[in-house]
C-alpha cells in the first residue's frame, strides 16, 4: 500500500518510532449480505478495504474514498460498528505503527468492482458463510458490522 506523504515526511523526523495514527476500514455489506473484500497488493491477502486517516479528513469520507481506491464500488456509510486499538506492529522497514481503527459498516451504491490501482490484486463479493481465510481482527470486524447493535463494539 502507498504510504501517505503526510506520514513519509513525519517519518523523516521521528525515524523509525513507534506512531499512533488513525485507520479506517470498511464492512461494505450488499443487498444479499455478500461482503465486498479485495486481495490486498502488499501482501495478497483478502481483507476488508481500508487506510489510514489523513491529516484534516473525516473518517467517514476517509472510509468512502479507500473503498473507491481499492475496489472501484462507490459506498455509502451506514454506521460505525467498532473502534478499536489494534496491536504495536513493525513493517518491514523497521517503521513502528500502533493503528486505532474505526471500522464503518458500509453499502455499495454504485461502481463496480476493479482492479485496475496499484492497490488490489483481485476485488470480489462473498458470501458471509464462504469467506477467504483472513486474520481473526478482519472476522471480528465482519462479525460486528452484521450485529444489530445501538453503538460499535470497544473494549472496556
Amino acid at each position: 500500500m502507498p504510504v501517505p506523504d503526510f506520514l513519509l515526511a513525519l517519518r523523516r523526523h521521528v525515524g523509525h518510532g513507534l506512531l499512533p495514527l488513525v485507520g479506517v476500514t470498511a464492512v461494505v455489506i450488499g443487498e444479499e449480505g455478500e461482503v465486498l473484500l479485495h486481495r490486498r497488493a502488499d501482501d495478497g491477502r483478502w481483507s476488508t478495504p481500508g487506510g489510514i486517516l489523513e491529516p484534516e479528513e473525516e473518517p467517514a469520507r476517509a472510509v468512502v474514498r479507500e473503498v473507491r481506491e481499492e475496489t472501484g464500488v462507490e459506498v455509502e456509510v451506514e454506521r460505525l460498528v467498532s473502534v478499536l486499538a489494534q496491536a504495536p506492529f513493525t513493517y518491514p522497514n523497521g517503521d513502528r505503527a500502533q493503528f486505532l481503527d474505526l471500522a464503518f459498516r458500509c453499502r455499495p451504491v454504485g461502481g463496480a468492482p476493479d482492479t485496475s490501482g496499484d492497490e488490489s490484486l483481485e476485488v470480489r463479493w462473498f458470501p458471509p458463510d464462504a469467506l477467504p481465510d483472513m486474520h481473526q481482527r478482519i472476522l471480528d470486524r465482519i462479525g460486528y458490522a452484521r450485529e444489530d447493535r445501538p453503538g460499535p463494539f470497544y473494549v472496556t
